[in-house]
This record gives C-alpha cells, structure tokens and sequence, in this order.
C-alpha cells in the first residue's frame, strides 16, 4: 500500500483539530488502497491543542505530533513537518479547516495520472472585499515581478510526490517561501480550485505583519526588480535634477530681476529625495535582511517532544 503523509501546522487550534482529523479519517476510509500518516506540528501553543492532539494519538496511531520548543512561525514549522513525512505523497494543510480536507481524493487522483505537484488553487474567498483586493493585488504584483512563473492563489496547500520532497530538502532554505518553491523547482502541476470558506472557529494567527513578511518574502526570493528600479529610479532623478536645476539657471538668467525661487522648492525637493532614498535604503535593507537568515544557518525548529513516531502508521 501506498503511504500518504498528511501534515498539519496549528498553533492554539484546540477547536478545530478533532474535528480536522476525523475529516482527513473519513477521506482516507474513502480510499482503502492507501495507508495514511497525519503529522501535526504545533507551534507551542498556549492553549488546549497539544493536550488533545495526543488524546488523538493515544487512539490512533496514524496521529504523529511534533510539539516545538517556541513559536517558530507560520513558515519554519510546517517545513520542518514537511521533511519528516515518510509517505509517498505528502499532503500539507493548515489545521484552521479552511482548506477543505474533502479535496484530498481529487488529490490523489492527480497524482496517479502523473503529476507529482498538485495544487489547491482558491477561485472565490469568503471574506470581506477589502482583505480580497488586498489579496489579488498582491498575487498580481508578485506574479508580474517574480522571474519564475508563480502559481496564482496558490498558498502551499497541495500534495507533493516524495521526488518533490527530496528537492526541497536538498534546497535546505533555512527560511523558503514555499509557494514559490514550489513553482521554481519546475514540475507540472496540476490545479484543483476550491472556494476557501471563513473560519468557524478560533481567530486567524496572520496580522499585518506576518502578512507583511510573507508578502516581502516572497519578493525578495524571486525578484530582483524591486533592487534593480532603485538603480534605474536613481539615474532618472539624477538627470530629473539636473534638468530642473538648468532650467531654473536659464530662468534665473533671462528674468534676473523677477523670478525669485524662494525657499518652497528646496524644502519641497528636499523632502521628496529624502522621502526616495529612505524608501530604497529599505528595499536595500529587506534584501540584506534575506541574506542575512540565509548566512545564520538557523535550524527550522526546535524540537521539544515527538508522540507516535517510532510507531506503525497501521490503524486505529
């Protein structure tokens, strides 16, 4: 029998993990020619979800769970699961049930026609327009920049065929966008769309500034436009300067006794080239910042304890 490996990053999701398992359960009793692995990695979490995920494990020895030593983040974490996964396939999902566990068989499907990627695309999102625009302009700007073809809507949620696995731990980025890993490794792909549903349950974990860093991730991994217009900006605004700067001369000297400049124009320009050269220097900073994790050699996580991973996946 083929062996799926289903993992789950969660972190204070104690009321949607019993109900995320017994709906992964009841897909793979749906597909009795594979056995399956569910591997939950928890991000220390502060509420019930460790305590109840090994209830699970005590019932069902399929249930493996990772417990780290800290919150790693919502982009180590699942990696690090991800390259534990024994299975042929790997299939990652988050543990808020908004990306529907009822896909796995379409999953599955895909794959054994070949494809060894294939991807849970979001084609409707119930959430409010704003958060939507947000989204779409943010997925249109990184697709029209990145040098690799990402895939749209695309948020890592998806089945992985071992060989794609071994490619991403070879890569071995201590920090990987994911998404657009993926895309850069270069398999075909298959897409499954699906419409993400709200949360029933809990809060969402992503605040501006996980999806700020999300967002300048995966900028920074594949572009290097952003860097590449501070050098192309810096020679337009040179020549911009210069240009103003003559014309004012010639003015000057034509209208000596009229034309007063006055101080508006030189606090004016002051500002708006101070205002540019910090926005670069931020890019710059945001470019620098990428090496630098890269250089550390950080491990993804720490791991704290292991539950049900030196036992049979055979079932419960």
């Amino acid at each position: 029998m083929k062996l799926i490996s289903v993992v789950t990053g969660c972190f204070n999701e104690e009321d949607n993990v019993e109900e995320l398992h017994s709906r992964i359960r009841a897909q793979f009793e749906r597909l009795p020619a594979y056995d399956y692995e569910h591997i939950f990695i928890d991000n220390a979490s502060t509420d019930a979800t460790v305590a109840r995920i090994k209830a699970m494990a005590a019932n069902d020895r399929r249930v493996k769970l990772i417990v780290n030593a800290r919150n790693f983040g919502h982009i180590r974490s699942p990696m690090h699961a991800l390259l534990q996964a024994r299975g042929d396939a790997v299939i990652a999902m988050a543990s808020d049930l908004q990306e529907p566990p009822e896909l796995i068989a379409e999953f599955v499907q895909k794959w054994e026609q070949g494809y060894r990627v294939v991807a849970g695309v979001r084609c409707g999102v119930q959430r409010t327009a704003a958060m939507s625009f947000v989204r779409r302009a943010f997925y249109t700007t990184i697709g029209g920049i990145s040098e690799t073809r990402l895939i749209p809507n695309f948020t890592g949620f998806g089945l992985y065929d071992r060989s794609v696995v071994e490619v991403v731990r070879r890569v071995d980025d201590p920090y990987p966008y994911f998404r657009g890993l993926i895309a850069d490794i270069g398999f075909d792909h298959a897409e499954v769309p699906f419409v993400q549903p709200q949360r029933a349950r809990g809060i969402s974990k992503n605040n501006f500034y996980t999806l700020y860093d999300m967002a300048i991730l995966g900028i920074t991994s594949h572009s290097k436009l952003p860097i590449r217009l501070a050098t192309m900006a810096g020679f337009a605004l040179s020549a911009l300067s210069l240009l103003v700067a003559l014309g004012y001369l010639v003015y000057k000297l034509l209208r000596w006794d009229q034309f007063s400049v006055g101080m508006a124009p030189v606090v004016i320009g002051f500002f708006f080239f101070a205002s540019v050269q910090l926005f670069f220097i931020g890019i710059l900073g945001e470019y620098i910042a990428a090496i630098h994790t890269q250089v550390l050699r950080r491990p993804l996580v720490v791991e704290k304890e292991r539950v049900n991973f030196d036992a049979p996946t055979t079932g419960a």
